[in-house]
């Protein structure tokens, strides 16, 4: 069936060029389209790629099909949904950053408002025009003012999510810049069900908008942003239940299995070791108490996974019972590397007030469950991005590489493993070619778009090329300070405090995917190279400076106040508490004389 992909791509592009008709485009035997997204999941989180969690559904999927070893995303949500569903740069289509995160500065910059610009067309834009049916049934985290909503982006369906996360049980924020959380479905604001669970109510409308238009015959895309395993970490307790006791050995000891496991499946060569992160705590150091709950919040995380890939099963057997799951193609990955800020001690002061804030607690006995707040530590996130550096929000690899799989029975015969480098915005640019639908020229709906930069990775599925980046071609990636260059095998990355120093270091990222050995000494002449192509990144990318003193956690407190009381409140408070001193200093003074 290969052959059918490349025959539509052909029928499309005469389209284009005016010798066939729109019609016989939408009515040609179009594979379906189902992009499945997870939100924070590890590089080693499925089993395919090493984990020790049940994940049946993704292990048929890649079994299936083809699994990406060398796949990079961004380091946080936003970006990288921005270039998953644009095949565009996120600092270009406008979401450099989450919003919470942005400066006032930084805001000034029309490229640097955390939404989806309107010079960039999505990827449900083109296949609605194409055609398909297109839906929206999860996180969208692009934009919540009303042009900015996923029904006015291309997407004819839609439940979503318009916020950086929520609980999964209920409607209600998880942090508290938010008052809500705010639902929206078909451009309305929407009120869940009290039998709400998010993996089994996604897949429930997923389900529902696919059921709804089957009978006109038009192939559709479906595309299911999971809030699995975002924070808060939260799980049907019969899922929880089958992973008690599996961590009571600990993060070093997981972390270490799923390294040995990744090798021997060929996920990572025989070469990769594998550094320790700073911010993973002694597991003997713990007291056994602490070691019990740490053990139950990673038994949480393993059950929210198996809960998702079960609910992904549950959607394979619908489309299977309607006829159409050997039409369809299925592309699952990660917006990101895994979380690690999670509290490294959840039952600290500041961490049991934020959630007592918000209606929550963090008792052992019902975690995971409703009302309950959880996350992985830092620790656990370490073993979730087994064997790499970082996680996410940072630079290294376990913020930036995620799982990727590409399947279906359309694709015919693949290749069944790939190392070759694929970059977020590659998603879109395949997706248009699996469905045979045309790129956007300069223009499209009447106003001027950027173009696609992304590659189409048909040549590696099906093993035409061995590459789709060429050995000097550069790519580009900045959140925060946080940096990195890839071009050919090697990496040039730079993390900042507190887990990084800001130094520049190049890493061959094929032979050493754990970053262990710097060889900028080795290659000054690569690394300078690289140097300059970031630079000229930035400058083309339209890369703004970080204001003085900048850092996340800080950012996100000063937006939530600014969001809740004002801008002219906090710049007053702001001012007392510069001018604070200097009056109780004088105030001092005249007492003593």
């Amino acid at each position: 069936m290969a052959a059918t992909i490349r025959y539509n791509r052909l029928l499309c592009l005469l389209i284009v060029l005016g010798f066939s008709s729109p019609l016989q485009c939408a009515n040609s035997t179009r594979p379906n389209i189902v992009f499945l997204l997870a939100d924070d999941l590890g590089f080693s989180d499925i089993e395919p790629y090493g984990s020790e969690i049940s994940t049946p559904t993704l292990s048929r999927l890649a079994a299936d099909g083809i699994t990406f070893t060398n796949y990079h995303t961004a380091a946080n949500c936003a970006p990288a949904r921005a270039m998953l569903l644009t095949g565009v740069s996120s600092h270009l289509a406008g979401v450099p950053n989450i919003p919470e995160m942005i400066s006032p500065s930084q805001l000034r910059q029309d490229n640097y408002q955390g939404v989806l610009g309107d010079n960039v067309v999505t990827i449900a834009t083109l296949l609605e025009d194409a055609g398909y049916h297109t839906y929206l049934a999860g996180k969208w985290h692009l934009g919540s003012t009303p042009e900015k909503l996923p029904s006015r982006r291309g997407f004819q369906r839609t439940i979503a999510l318009m916020d950086s996360g929520a609980d999964n049980w209920e409607q209600r924020p998880y942090l508290p810049i938010y008052t809500e959380a705010n639902w929206f479905a078909d451009g309305e604001r929407y009120v869940l069900p009290d039998d709400f669970y998010s993996s089994d109510f996604l897949i429930d409308k997923t389900i529902e908008f696919i059921d709804g238009n089957l009978h006109d015959g038009k192939p559709f895309f479906a595309y299911v942003p999971f809030q699995a395993v975002h924070i808060p970490v939260q799980a049907p307790q019969d899922y929880i239940d089958r992973y008690i006791g599996r961590y009571d050995g600990g993060w070093h000891e997981l972390r270490e299995e799923r390294f040995s496991r990744a090798v021997s499946l060929g996920i990572l060569p025989d070469s990769a070791e594998m550094v320790r992160m700073p911010t993973t705590l002694s597991w003997s150091d713990l007291t056994a108490e602490r070691q019990r709950y740490e053990a139950k919040r990673m038994a949480v995380y393993a059950g929210m996974i198996e809960s998702m890939d079960a609910e992904i099963g549950r959607l394979l057997e619908y489309l299977k019972d309607k006829g159409q799951l050997d039409n369809t193609l299925f592309i699952f990955t990660s917006d990101n590397g895994a979380e690690g800020s999670g509290a490294q001690n959840p039952s600290d002061i500041a961490t049991q007030r934020m959630i007592a804030s918000l209606g929550y607690t963090s008792d052992y006995e019902t975690l995971g469950q409703r009302g309950s707040f959880n996350s992985i530590s830092p620790g656990f996130t370490s073993a979730a991005v087994s064997p790499l550096a970082y996680y996410k929000f940072y630079a290294g690899e376990g913020g930036l590489r995620v799982p990727l799989i590409i399947s279906g029975e359309p694709l015919g015969n693949v290749v069944r493993q790939t190392n070759a480098f694929a970059w977020a915005t590659d998603i879109a640019a395949t997706i248009l070619s699996m469905a045979g639908a045309a790129l956007p020229g300069s223009r499209y709906g009447g106003r001027p778009v950027l173009p696609i930069t992304g590659k189409d990775l048909m040549p590696l599925i099906d093993g035409r090329k061995q590459r789709v980046y060429g050995e000097e071609e550069s790519i580009g990636y900045e959140l925060t300070g946080h940096a990195a260059l890839f071009q050919g095998d090697y990496k040039l990355v730079r993390n900042l405090a507190p887990l990084g120093d800001g130094e520049w270091r190049l890493f061959d990222i094929v032979s050493d995917p754990g970053e262990t050995k710097d060889l900028k000494l080795q290659l000054p002449d690569r690394f300078d190279q690289m140097l300059i192509a970031y630079e000229k990144f930035t400058v083309d990318n339209r890369v703004q400076p970080l204001p003085e003193g900048y850092s996340q956690q800080s950012q996100l407190i000063f937006n939530m106040l600014r969001e809740q009381f004002g801008a002219e409140l906090i710049v007053a408070l702001l001012t007392i508490l510069i001018i604070l001193p200097f009056i109780v200093f004088s105030w001092s003074r005249k007492q003593s004389l």
